[in-house]
């Protein structure tokens, strides 16, 4: 997930757009409308940056009604897809969605809409220009498709409730197909709100909400679930929920003085004021207090809330009041409790563990990979289940009772285990790798192998504490950025605008940001030499030329000093005293690498 943020923040300084972006930023943080969001939704810049934060996801190969996936917009060049960009937003009409639906662990099914995806492109250069603006606004208890911000950030608030707060009363109130049921016209009046009042936006996105679904017409309330505006767009209509619940107590003026922000609760202490706090994860949110009296009066007033400013109803059967002290609570896939703090008489802490309905369906994954393995072992299933192994763990390792867990699944999946290593399908062993030290290096267990690959350990994981995420961090600030990404210290910004204002109209737009990454990743050096080079004096090669059926792919790309390009493509390059020149300059291993990419387009190796 860091790393998805960090190659999100490059993005924005390839396009030279992240200062744009932190500017949006800070005059909404002053309270600042925007009316004038169009031409800069509709840029080159933000179009461009669109289409390379879209390509590397893996929705993007998803089809929509029209068929296309991210392949289509691959073909296209630059100013082909500024164009088709520009075009269809003269006279925006979406697409239909295609409604595809997903099935629940419950054994129902969730509808999930796919827009095409032109309209996905859309939907993601408008995100880029609202998501700064209506961060300034969001409140910090929120933290679900937020920049920076995930479940464990949401869980270890939770803790920090129970921990230091004494907040040992939850009120879960499930709303009633949220994503279903959000009210189009309250949510055209939020975004209005909160700064967006730029009309051929709004229109734009009132369109969007209400495009023709495949095979049921066109919606009259909900924000899609797969659209990639969706997450935004309800995140603006909770917003409101997370600033009233906060204004009952936590952000409350009070008449009582008070010097520092962090004295604020003493000061609300003196008051009559019952305390809440909330904790939003999307549509999933937990209100905590410190009576039962407090929380009951809380559930009442939440659920007609709910009703009356957002239209919105609550499931009476997955709605409830915990007292924490008694029972568990269940959120983001964990189950947690207040428990005595060791001997004492006094004082609570957190104990964590998977939630039942987790548990059950990691168990049930372990064992149908197991049985697919049995069934064909391959080393592509093997470092399947080990990347699920590797994830699954980082995920809970939040949890404080975890090990017992994972013991538990181990135990459970044993047979399973036992019958692959009577197939010799699994083999024992002592070795290990480099990721075996780094995450299991102190764990004592039984090690297997397959296919010459080490298995990872399911049940070996260790419980990782977690501190709160500081609420004014925002990634539209720059001294906050650098906490998450360095600088690129070998690649400068004049690089970067020059690679990207580079004449390349005959060549796709996915050729020209991989190019950019290409680049980058060298470090500005030669792949064959490992000199230094400018964007003036190099080129980036097809390993395998498009002619032969090689794509413009990251992986088919290398960056070469312009001067090597045609040594490449020169069947006799000795005879051509210049060319002749150039292999004589290159050392051993540098024509070793010139004489292997001079293989993939069939001509002979190179002797000096």
């Amino acid at each position: 997930m860091a790393d998805l943020m960090v190659q999100k923040l490059r993005n924005n300084e390839y396009f030279n757009v992240q200062e744009t972006f932190d500017h949006l930023y800070a005059e909404s943080k002053k309270g600042r409308y925007f009316n004038k969001l169009y031409d800069l939704i509709t840029s080159e810049e933000n179009i461009l940056l669109a289409f390379r934060n879209m390509k590397s996801n893996t929705g993007s190969k998803t089809k929509g009604t029209n068929g296309h996936t991210i392949k289509h917009l691959n073909r296209m060049n630059k100013d082909k897809l500024i164009r088709m960009v520009r075009r269809k937003l003269l006279d925006y009409k979406p697409q239909m969605v295609r409604r595809v639906m997903i099935p629940k662990p419950n054994g129902d099914k969730r509808p999930l809409g796919i827009p095409t995806i032109e309209d996905r492109l859309i939907q993601q250069m408008i995100l880029q220009v609202i998501e700064p603006i209506v961060e300034a606004k969001f409140h910090s208890s929120s933290y679900g498709f937020r920049p920076h911000r995930n479940t464990h950030d949401a869980l270890a608030r939770c803790y920090h409730m129970v921990n230091h707060s004494h907040q040992h009363y939850v009120v879960d109130v499930d709303i009633k197909g949220f994503f279903d049921n959000v009210n189009h016209k309250k949510l055209s009046k939020q975004l209005w709100a909160i700064g967006i009042r730029d009309k051929k936006v709004l229109s734009i996105i009132s369109k969007m909400l209400k495009a023709e679904i495949e095979g049921e017409g066109k919606p009259q309330k909900g924000t899609p679930q797969g659209g990639i505006l969706s997450p935004l767009l309800s995140n603006i209509v909770l917003n409101e929920l997370d600033w009233w619940i906060s204004n009952q107590w936590e952000t409350k003026l009070t008449r009582v003085k008070y010097k520092l922000k962090r004295n604020r609760t003493d000061a609300l202490k003196k008051t009559r004021l019952k305390p809440c706090y909330i904790v939003r994860y999307a549509d999933d949110f937990k209100i905590f207090t410190n009576s039962y009296e407090n929380a009951r009066k809380l559930f009442i007033a939440v659920t007609k809330w709910l009703k009356e400013r957002l239209d919105l109803d609550v499931n009476p059967k997955k709605s409830k009041i915990t007292n924490l002290r008694k029972s568990g609570t269940d959120f983001l896939g964990v189950r947690f409790r207040a428990v005595r703090k060791g001997t004492a008489k006094t004082g609570y802490i957190v104990n964590s563990k998977m939630s039942p309905k987790a548990k059950t369906k990691v168990t049930k994954v372990y064992q149908h990979k197991l049985s697919h393995l049995r069934k064909s072992p391959t080393p592509k299933k093997i470092l399947d289940l080990n990347s699920f192994t590797l994830g699954i763990h980082n995920y809970y390792k939040i949890a404080t009772r975890v090990s017992i867990d994972f013991n538990d699944i181990r135990h459970t999946i044993h047979f399973k285990i036992k019958t692959l290593l009577k197939r010799n399908i699994l083999i024992s062993t002592t070795e290990k790798n480099a990721v075996i030290e780094k995450f299991y290096g102190d764990f004592k267990y039984q090690r297997f192998k397959s296919n010459g690959l080490l298995v990872l350990p399911i049940e070996s994981i260790r419980h990782q504490i977690r501190g709160q995420r500081d609420p004014d961090f925002t990634i539209y600030s720059k001294e906050d950025r650098q906490r998450i990404h360095k600088e690129l210290k070998h690649v400068t910004a004049v690089e970067i605008e020059l690679l990207r204002r580079g004449n390349y109209s005959s060549k796709s737009t996915l050729y020209e940001n991989n190019r950019i990454s290409k680049y980058v990743a060298q470090k500005g050096r030669c792949y064959i030499t490992g000199e230094r080079l400018l964007p003036i004096n190099c080129i980036c090669h097809h390993i395998k030329p498009t002619k032969m059926g090689g794509t413009d792919e990251y992986d088919n790309l290398v960056i070469i000093k312009k001067d090597y390009h045609m040594l490449i493509h020169t069947k006799y390059p000795m005879n051509n005293p210049i060319y002749s020149h150039h292999v004589h300059t290159l050392d051993a291993k540098a024509l070793k690498k010139l004489n292997t990419l001079r293989k993939v387009v069939g001509f002979q190796a190179l002797v000096v």
